[in-house]
């Protein structure tokens, strides 16, 4: 067993084991779960062939099978499965013990920080991770803002964007220092906070937000331009 699915499998492990807990019965949302995925995902996986074929990052072959889909080792499609699963799985755990709340925000901001980033990734347009996960960051803000501005109001998004980063921490920081994943320091920055590039930041923050937002729309718990139902 390769190192890489050892990590998917201790990302994924404890939410599947407890789906079937009473209360939060994550496995009667598996159908929002796979929309989720099929649409975000799918995104995500493209634009990973891509850089990867491109040269962006590599897969240390000590460290994953050899099987390969799409110029992409299984292990690295897997996570785009397992990683959302779990942070769904703490979304909907969140939403069960912490009644939601519209939280007070400034879409000025939001405008504000999404243009920065915008420009920010023009500015660094050659650096393709960089340019690119500013952008999906961007994209997420400007799309939420506009159509389910709602999302950003929401008190357990935030909450569980903020609780999704500590195991993003701890399986991010196990990927970059065994390696697992190689980045190349063209396509990056070069600032690290110990060993995960400070893009990875953006790119967990996109596409958690994104997979948040499509999955709840599918739950019927966002429209278009209004705002959470009550759970």
């Amino acid at each position: 067993m390769s190192t890489y699915l050892v990590i998917n499998l201790l990302i994924v492990i404890v939410p599947l084991i407890f789906s079937f807990e009473k209360n939060i019965r994550f496995y009667k949302k598996i159908p929002s779960y796979l929309f989720s995925i099929i649409i975000v995902s799918t995104v995500f996986i493209t634009w990973d062939s891509i850089a990867s074929s491109r040269g962006d990052w590599g897969f240390n072959s000590f460290h994953i099978s050899g099987i390969k889909y799409f110029s992409l080792p299984y292990e690295e499609i897997l996570f785009f499965i397992t990683v959302p699963y779990s942070c769904l799985f703490i979304f909907e755990t969140i939403s069960f013990y912490i009644k939601e709340r519209t939280i007070s925000t400034k879409p000025f901001l939001f405008l504000v920080g999404s243009l920065i980033l915008i420009i920010t990734a023009v500015i660094f347009y050659d650096q393709f991770y960089t340019s690119t996960v500013l952008l999906f960051s961007a994209s997420f803000i400007l799309i939420s803002l506009l159509f389910f501005r709602s999302i950003l109001k929401s008190r357990n998004y935030w909450l569980t964007v903020l609780i999704t980063f500590i195991p993003f921490l701890i399986f991010n920081f196990v990927l970059t220092y065994i390696p697992v994943v190689v980045y190349s320091d063209h396509a990056i920055w070069g600032l690290k906070f110990i060993t995960i590039p400070v893009e990875d930041f953006f790119y967990s923050y996109s596409m958690i937000s994104f997979w948040i937002l499509v999955y709840s729309i599918k739950e019927g718990r966002i429209n278009f331009g209004v705002g959470f139902t009550k759970h």
